[in-house]
């Protein structure tokens, strides 16, 4: 009689097997109508956080003028110009440059107060704000926003040539001082301005030339000044700040319409005081001058403008949906557990390893869907009642906005992905939480208050994604935080959480293999 032995059955595919892990898993989770209930309540109190935060936050803004590139731009200084046709030369000694700020609570509706009607006194700080500027401008009419080119001392940053807000290059280092006097020089020929610096007024350095397209044959020349918000060291917040400067030996040639200067306070933003020009200058001959100046001509930052940073609204709403995740991660992972059904997972799946995984895979791809949703619904609605509200919105690309909302998506993914991986190792609610907030969450509050390295290297640094806000070498600013700067690129910080993801998740692996279920 003749055996035959039967052929052993084909072993399943692999990736069969984890499709199947997937699908049970996902099956486990929408059967629980608790957990799709709590991950739908958190993408609506995602929106409605942000709504609210948005809602309250009432600072309105002055309009704010855009540069030649359409960017956000300051553009508030104290200007002595001439008209000039065709071409020309300006040139001006800087023999002093002093400054003073307010406290940054203002005493009356100055945002100085009332002492600083007039410049500095006795009643102000000292101080001189590293980019108080002090020099000769070119531009083609006193709009805000114009294109210009202009040579400039500067508080700490030395000689500085400066043209359409964004650009600059260096020039003589040092300080201004009545032993350390600065000629400066600035000259067209056609739509071409070229800018000089010396120490004795014989020895000229070219700083450099810029061309300044469609330049009319008209434009408005002359000594300017301004300061802009000062942080002095250990405050908390920007102070206004005012800035007097001292020319001599102020020398035009070319067609000029007249031979004499006509004074204009450039204003326009409302965090600067309005001072008439009756009050910031001085002439003291025909060639000198004394002028005093606030504000800024540079690029704008978020907290120079408005102490409410408008996306910490979308921040405040992702706070409250991140602990909603951790606490959902949390019960699905230790679930099983604590009804002793892990060892029925275990047993129709041996791979330990596939089934943490397979969990994680649906966590976090449930939560990164949840949060992408809101995140594009809760930006939607925020930035429509905070423009309502008057607050200024700096201009997003479509790039950055998708980053915001794909971003969040991720962060959030991975953040569930990690609560699972706690769970299985953890195996109890309540330790699991506990652990989670201290990972994903207490960071940023200690972060944001006691310095950025924590912002750098613990999981909370993903919030830097959301980061949209321009910044500027140009511009001293508090960039931190709270601020909406964080000190890591947006889709590093997300690789710093992914980084503690896969660790997490390794180190679970590695304990269901090595102990009982």
């Amino acid at each position: 009689m003749t055996t035959i032995t039967p052929s052993p059955p084909a072993a399943r595919p692999a990736r069969a097997s984890f499709t199947r892990l997937l699908r049970a898993e996902w099956t486990k989770f929408r059967t629980v109508r608790g957990w799709v209930i709590a991950l739908c309540a958190a993408a609506v109190m995602f929106v409605l956080l942000s709504y609210l935060s948005a809602f309250e936050s009432r600072y309105a803004e002055p309009s704010v003028p855009t540069g030649p590139g359409g960017e956000a731009v300051s553009d508030t200084y104290m200007f002595l110009h001439q008209t000039l046709t065709g071409d020309g030369t300006l040139t001006a000694r800087v023999v002093a440059l002093s400054g003073a700020y307010a406290s940054p609570a203002p005493t009356s509706g100055n945002a100085f107060g009332t002492s600083a009607r007039g410049g500095p006194d006795s009643q102000l700080d000292r101080g001189l704000a590293p980019w108080a500027k002090a020099g000769i401008i070119l531009e083609p009419n006193t709009r805000q926003g114009t294109d210009y080119a202009a040579v400039m001392v500067t508080g700490s940053h030395g000689v500085r040539m400066q043209y359409n807000y964004t650009h600059d290059r260096p020039g003589l280092a040092g300080p201004v001082g009545p032993s350390s006097p600065r000629w400066l020089r600035l000259t067209r020929t056609g739509d071409l301005i070229t800018s000089y610096d010396s120490t004795d007024g014989a020895s000229w350095t070219k700083i450099g030339t810029v061309r300044l397209t469609g330049l009319p044959r008209t434009v408005q020349i002359g000594p300017f000044v301004t300061s802009p918000a000062y942080l002095p060291a250990g405050a908390a917040a920007p102070a206004s700040s005012v800035a007097t400067a001292a020319f001599d030996q102020v020398s035009a040639r070319g067609d000029l319409a007249r031979r004499s200067w006509t004074p204009d306070a450039i204003t326009g933003s409302g965090y600067y005081p309005y001072e008439s020009p009756a009050r910031t200058w001085q002439e003291r001959s025909p060639s000198a001058f004394t002028i005093s100046g606030s504000g800024d001509v540079a690029p704008l930052v978020g907290d120079i403008l408005s102490p409410q940073w408008a996306g910490a609204s979308i921040v405040n709403g992702t706070i409250v949906a991140l602990l909603s995740v951790i606490v959902l991660g949390t019960l699905y992972a230790t679930s099983e557990y604590r009804r002793g059904l892990i060892r029925t997972t275990f047993t129709a799946s041996p791979c330990r390893g596939r089934v943490l995984a397979a969990k994680a895979a649906v966590a976090g791809s449930l939560a990164f869907a949840a949060g992408a949703i809101a995140t594009a619904i809760a930006e939607v609605i925020t930035r429509h009642v905070l423009a309502a509200n008057g607050s200024y919105l700096f201009p997003q690309s479509g790039p950055d906005l998708a980053r915001v909302i794909i971003g969040t998506g991720l962060f959030l993914g991975l953040a569930a992905a990690l609560a699972v991986a706690l769970g299985m190792m953890l195996r109890r609610g309540a330790f699991t939480v506990a652990a989670g907030i201290t990972l994903l969450v207490l960071p940023g509050i200690l972060g944001s208050q006691s310095g950025n390295w924590l912002m750098r290297f613990a999981p909370t640094a993903a919030f830097a994604i959301q980061a949209t806000l321009p910044r500027s070498s140009l511009v001293t600013s508090d960039y931190t935080p709270p601020n909406g700067y964080f000190p890591i690129s947006p889709w590093v910080s997300l690789a710093v959480l992914a980084a503690y993801t896969a660790a997490a998740l390794a180190l679970a692996a590695w304990l269901l293999r090595t102990r009982d279920a």
